[in-house]
């Protein structure tokens, strides 16, 4: 009869070899190369992007927060969701000393798109028709190539 095979015992402090001998394993990729940033964080830059943009041509663009949320919000407790269509976007006027805000819903725009063209022809898309709704201008106006085909 065979006994049972104790595993051995580590030695006390941090471990500094895996055991082929070739050191922990480290991130794949150093933190300043895309490689290394989130869905989400990618998501933001692409949003941060689309915005520098659009403020060459509209300064006053400075003036809106632009935020990223994952998906919309139902607008209070026992609300339902509806048959329509799922928002990729949103604006929120300035109040009470708060600027205008919009946003760029990441979930429903990442499942619309395939790639990260795709993905960020589609974030400029809203994030120009929620800048137009807050200015009250059509989005050709605020961007001339707005609904051109950009792949």
């Amino acid at each position: 009869m065979d006994k049972p095979v104790t595993p051995r015992v580590a030695a006390p402090g941090p471990r500094r070899r895996d055991r082929h001998g070739r050191g922990m394993r480290g991130p794949i990729a150093p933190p300043q190369v895309p490689l290394a940033a989130s869905r989400a964080e990618a998501f933001a830059d692409l949003v941060q992007d689309s915005v520098e943009r659009l403020e060459r041509r509209w300064p006053q663009l400075a003036d809106i927060d632009f935020l990223v949320l994952e998906v919309p919000r139902l607008d209070g407790p026992g609300q339902a969701w509806n048959d329509e269509a799922v928002p990729l976007g949103g604006t929120i006027s300035a109040r009470d000393g708060r600027p205008a805000r919009v946003v760029v819903y990441r979930r429903p725009v990442e499942i619309r798109t395939k790639g990260r063209d795709e993905r960020a022809a589609l974030v400029h898309e809203v994030v120009v028709e929620q800048v137009a709704e807050l200015l009250g201008l059509t989005p050709e106006t605020v961007d001339p190539r707005y609904g051109e085909d950009q792949g």
